[in-house]
């Protein structure tokens, strides 16, 4: 596919996922039960639920609890496995040392474990998915700083940068355009959407969760 095209329906998804997050009721609609389980010709664009209560506000709501905090922690991974790559082209064999000893603590703690944790120590009455958002990136950042600085490193590092300086080019069109824009790109976006996704799911399962054991919302205040 066309990377014009893709970036295109990328965008597209982006937005119908975001924008209807601004736009989200604070309530549903009373009940009508007149519309009840009525079908998407019948109450457009998605339907009624069981007491005749648009779906469309189901999905709204679900935007706004999941379309911000989801990209922010597609951002810090996203961060993250830039610093990762940045790190392995530097000759600090002692920051890299560091930044690996980190990764491995937080890569060998049981995510969804730290995560329930969280999620019961948030106070009922102000309950968000933001801190579960960013626990869940800070846990999987260690992945994405590994995966980028095995690109780099693939490189050359230290080397690399050595020898396009020495082709006149500037440590900010090196970092900038060469290390990040032409190399660590994929891997950073890739690693950024699929932590966005991994949130939104996590959101879902931590909803239906909630739902089974009659208990409030994890994520948002009911």
């Amino acid at each position: 596919m066309n990377r014009t095209v893709a970036a295109v329906l990328a965008v597209l998804c982006f937005g119908l996922v975001l924008v209807p997050s601004f736009f989200a009721p604070e309530h549903l609609s009373p009940s009508d039960l007149s519309l009840r389980y009525a079908t998407p010709g019948g109450l457009p664009p998605f339907g009624a639920d069981s007491m005749g209560r648009p779906l469309l506000e189901y999905a709204m709501q679900g935007s706004q609890v999941i379309a911000l905090p989801s990209v922010l922690a597609g951002l810090i991974v996203m961060f993250m496995a830039v610093l990762g790559g940045l790190l392995a082209c530097t000759q600090s064999h002692r920051l890299e040392a560091f930044s690996r000893g980190v990764g491995e603590l937080l890569g060998a703690l049981p995510r969804m474990v730290v995560v329930l944790i969280v999620a019961l120590l948030m106070p009922a009455d102000s309950r968000s998915l933001y801190p579960i958002a960013i626990t869940w990136a800070l846990l999987a950042a260690p992945g994405a700083m590994d995966e980028a600085s095995a690109v780099a490193s693939r490189l050359g590092g230290a080397r690399f940068v050595e020898a396009l300086r020495a082709h006149g080019f500037s440590r900010t069109r090196i970092y900038l355009w060469h290390i990040i824009g032409l190399n660590l790109r994929p891997v950073v976006v890739r690693q950024g959407v699929e932590t966005l996704m991994q949130v939104v799911f996590l959101e879902i399962a931590l909803s239906y969760l909630a739902v089974q054991d009659t208990q409030p919302s994890f994520t948002h205040g009911d």
